[in-house]
């Protein structure tokens, strides 16, 4: 039988190819006939000619019978598309455009080596290689592909899916990583690579700092991590992990100790981890989980070596020029950041407790005052970083929620402060600046913390502790702290905002409200009476939702309150937080109804409460707290005083009246000063109120013990507690003698007290 012409190229693919131009050629055919009795083609779809064709709708496009065919068997059996993003399998699937290529699969060979410098043809020969934006997932990381590239040392995983990387990668030589902006939750298996010098892991939302330590611990050679210096890191996770070793151990001589002869070895042993798990406990909270972990670790090393003490050589060491330049510390853990400044505290003033004249702490029956000690004296908000600037105001702190909830004395040493244009996160315990967020040209007056629970794209339930904070540019700043970035802005006013304050009952709303310029400056005492026309006197309400996948917030505004001054502070009311909202104004207290049930959306002041004897020009409430669910303190109604009224029994007697006069339980002394602006704040669980002062003092009244007295005289002010004085830091080898105490807040067990300056220092205290 006489061969065909091209008899070798008459396949599957040229028959493939026929049959698909032939039905496309109809499909065009039908669709012509029916423009043609329609008259719907535009003379633009017209006139495109070579380039395409409209049939059914949908744009076909002109192609050749070899790329149809090629489409076709890849449709069928699959096949790599060399100048896709990924190696793909494809699938034909109809659509409203006829059919489409859908993407999946792993990587290639063949893409790796489009991807990967210098050229080449064989996988062993690249040294770089950029997997970025791909949309990768963790199973697209194989790694019998990925071990053949025995050179590789810079990989690019940026811009992906990941939630872990393999645990076998083969990788050994690698020294630079870049896996910014995945879904990373674990950091331990990058002990594979311990080659590594530089990491990038910024915008994984799940990594938390003590992920952090774990990576410096891990990767002995590291030298940059997010383009920053790791030494000081490195220096940190090797006191931590001296002093772990040491309690460990002390652990383990005391357990053992303990033991009877009868008692199983095996079950012993795993008891000790649990125990040791259970009771070992340094540094703070914030870095509880890396703590845990190296428990852990150190203590199964000593049950495996029985009971020889772990030595610092169990870790990977340093390189030398790394050791070297570290220089031995005073306090483990207590690194700070290169651009946070502690300052020293003169021999004379460590002790600064001093009682007011006239009414020594501890002289009656009751019990005697906590004496808390200066801890640390830091300068974090600075200038360019200047050790010069004394001058930038800080103006707002708040404790994070503690983690452990419903658990017994679970608390939180981690505060937040803001001033000038940046917020620091620190822990308390060791004065370290855990975070630092700047933004240029923003002056930040205000912080508020929530607790999210977040549901990843996998499913898994993450909890977050967001961080709002909002200034002069009238943008609140959602901020993802322990991961490090900002996650969402809400444009909440066209002006500043002076207070935020979320809901303790819904964690997503938010209350805020604007500021006029040169308010809340406790330099400038304002009656500001000419700017109060052109101010928009209102408090609004806002869902800040919980983050999508792409971990953004959509924001929606629910309520808009009204009010004839300008607000100062806001504080929901304790007994029925979701019903009644309370701020102090320029002219006077006011209550709102909050409850979301009602129609109304934008709401004006429902009561206005009014303290007897207040002058009208004397009506302004700067300070505002609950001590517990009834008693409010406030302040700046009286000159000298802040008033203890009681919130249940004035709202008893309130009736229909607009206006109605406090019921007055106490009225407590302080500063006779006639600044401003001086916030207040109290510890309900502990019935502690605190507030600062012109002179860099901190007023401590024990409620408790004050309204237990019988009987209360309301004519005489009772004095405080105790007084704090300013113990005269030195910086730039001189004293700072001078401050005034913007703000003053402790933390619920109130065993750190932390207060913010004009000065630019963040004060922090600690119950001796």
């Amino acid at each position: 039988m006489p061969l065909q012409p091209h008899s070798r190229r008459t396949s599957g693919a040229a028959t493939a190819a026929a049959a698909i131009a032939a039905s496309w050629r109809a499909r065009r055919r039908r669709g012509a006939a029916g423009r043609g009795a329609a008259g719907s083609c535009s003379p633009r779809a017209r006139a495109r000619g070579p380039q395409g064709t409209r049939s059914a709708g949908c744009f076909l496009p002109v192609v050749s019978a070899t790329r149809l065919a090629r489409r076709h068997l890849l449709g069928s059996r699959g096949a790599t598309d060399g100048r896709s993003g990924l190696g793909r399998r494809w699938c034909r699937r109809s659509g409203p455009r006829g059919p489409r290529l859908l993407a999946m699969g792993p990587l290639s060979a063949r893409l790796l080596m489009q991807r990967g410098r210098p050229k080449s043809d064989r996988l062993g020969k690249i040294r770089s290689l950029d997997l970025s934006g791909l949309k990768l997932l963790s199973e697209h990381l194989d790694p019998k592909l990925l071990s053949r590239l025995t050179q590789l040392q810079e990989l690019d995983l940026s811009n992906n899916q990941l939630e872990t990387l393999p645990a076998n990668l083969g990788l050994s030589h690698l020294r630079i990583l870049r896996c910014a902006n995945n879904q990373l939750g674990d950091v331990t298996t990058l002990c594979q690579f311990p080659q590594l010098e530089e990491l990038s892991l910024e915008g994984n939302p799940f990594l938390t700092v003590s992920d952090n330590l774990k990576v410096s611990f891990l990767l002995p050679k590291l030298r940059k991590v997010n383009g920053k210096d790791a030494s000081s890191t490195s220096s940190q996770v090797e006191s931590l992990n001296r002093e772990l070793t040491s309690r460990v151990t002390a652990h383990w001589e005391k357990f053992m100790a303990t033991l009877s002869p009868e008692e199983e070895a095996e079950k012993a042993q795993e008891d000790f981890v649990r125990s040791a798990i259970r009771d070992v406990r340094y540094g703070p909270e914030s870095l509880s989980e890396f703590t845990q972990w190296r428990v852990r670790m150190i203590s199964e090393e000593l049950v495996a070596s029985g009971g020889i003490q772990v030595h610092e050589a169990d870790r990977p060491e340093r390189p030398s020029k790394a050791t070297a330049a570290q220089e031995p510390r005073a306090k483990p853990g207590a690194l700070k950041r290169p651009d946070d400044v502690p300052l020293n505290l003169s021999p004379n003033k460590r002790v600064c407790t001093a009682p007011v004249e006239g009414s020594p702490v501890g002289s009656d029956d009751s019990q005697p005052a906590p004496k808390l000690e200066p801890l640390h004296f830091l300068q974090c908000h600075s200038k360019n970083n200047s050790p010069r600037d004394l001058e930038t105001q800080l103006w707002a702190c708040a404790f994070e929620p503690a983690w452990e909830e419903g658990h017994v004395g679970a608390t939180s040493q981690t505060v937040a402060t803001c001033g000038g244009e940046a917020v620091c996160v620190i822990d308390c315990q060791t004065g370290i600046v855990l975070h630092k967020y700047k933004a240029p040209g923003e002056e930040f007056f205000s912080v508020a913390w929530t607790a999210l629970m977040v549901v990843t794209q996998a499913g898994h339930k993450k909890r977050w502790s967001v961080l709002a904070a909002a200034g002069l540019r009238g943008l609140v700043r959602l901020l993802h702290v322990r991961a490090g970035f900002c996650c969402g802005v809400i444009r909440a006013h066209k002006k500043a905002i002076a207070t935020l304050c979320f809901s303790p009952t819904h964690e997503t709303h938010l209350f805020t409200c604007r500021r006029e310029q040169g308010l809340l400056r406790a330099t400038c005492p304002l009656p500001i009476a000419s700017s109060a026309a052109s101010y928009d006197k209102r408090i609004i309400l806002w869902d800040i939702g919980v983050p999508n996948h792409d971990y953004e917030f959509q924001a929606s505004q629910l309520l808009t309150l009204d009010t004839t001054s300008i607000p100062l502070r806001l504080c929901p009311v304790a007994s029925c937080p979701d019903a009644y909202l309370l701020a102090g104004c320029e002219g006077g207290c006011c209550c709102w109804d909050v409850r979301l049930d009602q129609p109304q959306k934008r709401r004006v002041c429902d009561v206005e409460f009014v303290f007897e004897g207040s002058e009208a020009s004397r009506r302004r409430v700067d300070g505002l707290a609950f001590v517990n669910d009834d008693v409010v303190a406030s302040k700046g109604n009286g000159l000298g005083t802040i008033c203890l009224w009681s919130w249940s029994q004035t709202w008893l007697g309130r009736g229909s009246q607009s206006t109605v006069a406090v019921v007055v339980l106490a009225r407590l002394q302080w500063s006779h000063t006639e600044l401003a602006y001086f916030s207040l704040s109290a510890c309900p669980d502990e019935g502690i109120v605190l507030c600062g002062d012109e002179e860099g003092n901190v007023w401590v009244y024990d409620i408790k013990r004050i309204l237990t007295q019988q009987p209360l005289p309301l004519a005489a002010p009772q004095a405080p507690t105790q007084i704090l004085k300013w113990p005269q830091p030195r910086a730039l080898g001189q004293a700072v003698t001078k401050t005034m105490v913007n703000t003053v807040v402790a933390n619920p067990t109130f065993t750190y007290l932390t207060a913010l300056t004009d000065s630019n220092i963040v004060a922090i205290w600690r119950k001796h």
